[in-house]
C-alpha cells in the first residue's frame, strides 16, 4: 500500500486513493510511476519529432550528436517545443473565447435558445471599448454586434487585438518596439506552427519572441474576450459562499458532476436541474433531490456565478466516481482524462461527452447545441437522474470532508470591495501596498500534477506568502486547492496572514486568499495590474509593481501560453517544475534572465513552494525599493539581494 498522503494533502482524496488501491484500480498516480523512468531527453527539451528525418536528440553531455539531422541545435529545437506548447495553449483558451462570443451571437438572435444577457452593464462597457454605435438600439442588437466584432478578432490579419489596449501605454509601447504586440488570436498561433516547421526559423530567439506574441494573443485577446463575455452572458461574478471537496456529493440525492471549462452547457444543466418535472421525477426513484457539482474549472464557473459547490480539482476528478455516488458526470473540454472511461464501467456512473471536440471510444455522446441548449442540458439530467435507480448503496463511500468558501472576486469587483458602492476605486488598495500593510499581490494559478503531492504546492505557497503580508489571488485549480484548505473563508486572515494584511482583510470582511475564477480568468489579473498602474503610485507600467505570478504545479500546455503572457505583461513568474529547457543553456538563461532586459520580467523555476514563496516576496521588497515605498509597516523587510 502506497502511503496515500505521498499523493495528495487533502484527507478525502487521501481516503479515495486508498480504496482504490484496495480495489486494485488504477489511477493517475499509479499511470505516473508507471511511466518511471520518463524520456531524459523530452524533459531536457532536447528531441524534435517535428519531421520524419527524426526523431532526433541531443546529448545533453556533449559527447553524442549536437545538432539533429537537419542542423538545428538544441536551443532552437527547445524553443519551437517551447513555443508549440504555448500555441497549444492559447489555442485552447482561445478557443474557448471563441465559443463563448458564438453562444452569444446565439442569444442575442434566438429568443428561444433558453439564454439570456445578464450582465447588461458589462455588454454597454464593452461595446463603448469596441467603439459600437448603441444609441437607440436594443440589448440584443448591441450584444450581437459584440459578438461579431469579438469574433472578428479571432481571425483579423491587421491592426492589435482591442483588449491589449487595456495595458498601461509604457506596456503597449514596449510591445510595439519589441514586435510582440499581438495582431490576431488565429494569426499568432498559426505563424508559430509555420515558423516552427521543419527548415523554418532556427533563431531560438526569434522563435521565442513568436512566442510571446502569440501568449499575449491570448491573454489579452482570446482568454480576455472569453472571461469579459462569459460576464455579459451569465453577469459579473460577486463574492458568495459555497462549500468545496468531496464531501459535497449527497447520499440521498442525484449527484450530477459538470467537469471541463466552459459554462455555456453547465449554466444550463444548473437551470434543467431547477425543472419540476425533472425534480418529481427523481423523487419517484427514490431520490430527495438533484445535486449539482462542479470539477475543475467548469467548478470555478459555477461556484462564482452560481454558488455550486465543487467535488473538487484536476486530480479528483477519478475520485470523484470512486465515491460510487455520482450519478452522472458530463464533460466538455479540457483536462478530461481519458482513464475516466475505464473507471465509470467499473462503477454505475453514466459518463458523457458534450463536445465535437473531445470524445471518447465507447463513452456515451450527447452533443451540445447552441440552439436547442435548455433542451439538451435536461435530457442530460434526466440521464442522471434514471440512472439513480442504479446505484449500488453498498458501495458507496463519500469522504465526511467539506470546507467553507467565499468565490468570485474581479478585477471590477475590487472597485467596490475596498472603495465602496459610493466611492469605487483602487486607491485603497494602492494605498495599502505604498503605506506598508500589503506587501505585494501574487497570483498564484495552475493545474496539478501526480508528480507533486496534489495541493502541496499550491497551498504552502499561498500559507507562506500570506503570511509576509502578500495578498493572494488565485484562479483554475490553485484556487480549488486553497478553497479545500481553508484559505478562501474571512477567518483565514487572523488565522495565517501577517499582521498589516490581516488588518486590511479584517477591515473589509475578505479572505486573504482572493478567489478570481477560472483559468481563463487570469486575464482578470492583468486588467487589476493595469488599474494599480492607473490608479498612480505605484510606477508606470505592470513591471514597476511589486507583483509576481506563480504555477507551483503546472502540467499543461495552456500553463505555458499563461505563463508566457504573465511574463510578456512585465510579471516575475516562478514556475514549480522546470520548463522543458534545461538541455538548452542558451535558451534556459534567455527565459530565466535576459527577458527581464526584453520585457521587464522573466521566469524562475523552484520546486520547494517555501523557497519559491520568499522568491517572490524578495522580488517584491526589491520593487517596492525601487519605487521607494514606505517599510512594512508590522514586520521587517526580507533582505533584498542587489540587483
Amino acid at each position: 500500500m502506497i502511503d496515500a498522503s505521498e499523493r495528495s494533502v487533502d484527507k478525502a482524496a487521501q481516503e479515495m486513493i486508498n480504496r482504490a488501491q484496495e480495489d486494485d484500480i488504477g489511477l493517475a498516480w499509479d499511470r505516473y510511476e508507471a511511466m518511471q523512468p520518463q524520456c531524459g531527453f523530452g524533459q531536457l527539451g532536447i528531441c524534435c519529432r517535428i519531421c520524419h528525418m527524426g526523431p532526433c536528440r541531443i546529448d545533453p553531455f556533449g559527447e553524442g550528436p549536437q545538432q539533429g539531422v537537419c542542423g538545428v541545435d538544441a536551443n532552437a529545437i527547445a524553443a519551437r517545443n517551447v513555443v508549440r506548447m504555448i500555441a497549444a495553449g492559447a489555442a485552447a483558451h482561445s478557443d474557448h473565447g471563441r465559443d463563448v462570443a458564438t453562444v452569444l451571437l446565439e442569444a442575442a438572435r434566438n429568443p428561444d435558445s433558453g439564454y439570456e444577457i445578464r450582465g447588461t452593464d458589462k455588454l454597454m462597457v464593452i461595446a463603448e471599448e469596441y467603439g459600437l454605435d448603441t444609441e437607440g438600439k436594443s440589448v440584443n442588437e448591441i450584444a450581437e454586434a459584440v459578438a461579431l466584432k469579438a469574433l472578428s478578432e479571432f481571425g483579423q490579419q491587421e491592426g492589435e487585438v482591442q483588449f491589449a489596449l487595456r495595458a498601461p501605454e509604457a506596456r503597449i509601447e514596449l510591445w510595439r518596439e519589441q514586435g510582440i504586440m499581438p495582431r490576431g488570436v488565429d494569426r499568432e498561433i498559426v505563424q508559430i506552427m509555420h515558423q516552427t516547421h521543419m527548415g523554418v526559423d532556427a533563431d531560438y530567439k526569434n522563435i521565442l519572441k513568436q512566442g510571446l506574441r502569440a501568449a499575449l494573443a491570448d491573454g489579452w485577446g482570446g482568454s480576455m474576450i472569453a472571461t469579459d463575455l462569459q460576464d455579459i452572458l451569465f453577469g459579473s461574478p460577486e463574492p458568495i459562499r459555497s462549500k468545496t471537496n468531496l464531501g459535497v456529493l449527497e447520499q440521498d440525492q442525484v449527484n450530477i458532476v459538470v467537469h471541463g471549462h466552459e459554462p455555456a452547457l453547465s449554466e444550463m444543466i444548473v437551470e434543467a436541474a431547477r425543472d419540476p418535472e425533472l425534480l418529481k421525477r427523481a423523487e419517484e426513484l427514490g431520490a430527495a433531490g438533484i445535486n449539482l457539482a462542479g470539477q475543475c474549472c467548469t467548478a470555478n464557473e459555477l461556484l462564482m456565478r452560481e454558488g455550486v459547490p465543487s467535488a473538487g480539482s484536476f486530480l479528483h476528478q477519478e475520485l470523484a466516481i470512486m465515491t460510487g455516488a455520482v450519478d452522472a458526470m458530463v464533460v466538455d473540454v479540457q483536462c478530461i482524462m481519458p482513464g475516466l472511461a475505464d473507471l465509470s464501467e467499473r462503477f454505475h456512473t453514466k459518463l458523457l461527452t458534450t463536445s465535437p471536440k473531445a470524445k471518447m471510444p465507447g463513452v456515451e455522446h450527447m452533443e451540445f447545441h447552441e440552439d436547442r441548449a435548455l433542451e439538451i442540458a435536461k435530457e442530460i439530467v434526466s440521464v442522471g437522474v434514471e440512472n439513480f435507480a442504479n446505484r449500488d448503496g453498498q458501495r458507496v463511500q463519500i469522504p465526511d470532508e467539506t470546507m467553507d468558501l467565499i468565490a468570485g472576486f474581479t478585477a471590477e469587483y475590487v472597485n467596490t470591495l475596498l472603495g465602496g458602492r459610493f466611492r469605487p476605486s483602487y486607491r485603497p488598495l494602492n494605498n495599502a501596498i505604498i503605506e506598508g500593510r500589503i506587501r505585494g499581490v501574487a497570483g498564484v494559478v495552475g493545474c496539478e500534477n501526480p508528480e507533486i503531492p496534489q495541493g502541496y504546492g499550491h497551498v504552502e505557497m499561498a500559507k507562506e506568502l500570506i503570511k509576509n503580508d502578500v495578498l493572494v489571488l488565485v484562479t483554475g485549480c490553485s484556487a480549488l486547492a486553497d478553497a479545500r484548505a481553508g484559505l478562501l473563508r474571512p477567518e483565514a486572515a487572523l488565522e495565517l496572514a501577517g499582521e498589516g494584511l490581516s488588518e486590511v482583510c479584517v477591515a473589509i470582511g475578505m479572505p486573504p486568499v482572493l478567489h478570481v475564477g477560472s483559468c481563463v480568468d487570469n486575464s482578470r489579473i492583468l486588467v487589476a495590474c493595469a488599474n494599480l498602474v492607473a490608479e498612480g503610485g505605484l510606477g508606470e507600467d505592470i513591471s514597476d509593481l511589486p507583483v509576481a505570478g506563480a504555477a507551483p504545479e503546472w502540467m499543461s500546455e495552456k500553463a505555458m501560453s499563461i505563463g508566457y503572457y504573465v511574463v510578456a505583461s512585465g510579471v516575475y513568474t516562478v514556475f514549480g517544475t522546470p520548463q522543458n529547457v534545461l538541455g538548452a543553456p542558451e535558451l534556459h538563461n534567455l527565459v530565466t534572465d535576459e527577458l527581464e532586459q526584453m520585457v521587464g520580467a522573466r521566469f524562475d523555476f523552484e520546486a520547494d513552494p517555501i523557497k519559491a514563496a520568499h522568491m517572490i516576496i524578495e522580488h517584491m521588497d526589491r520593487k517596492r525599493k525601487a519605487l521607494r515605498l514606505e517599510p512594512m509597516m508590522y514586520a521587517q523587510p526580507v533582505a533584498v539581494a542587489s540587483d
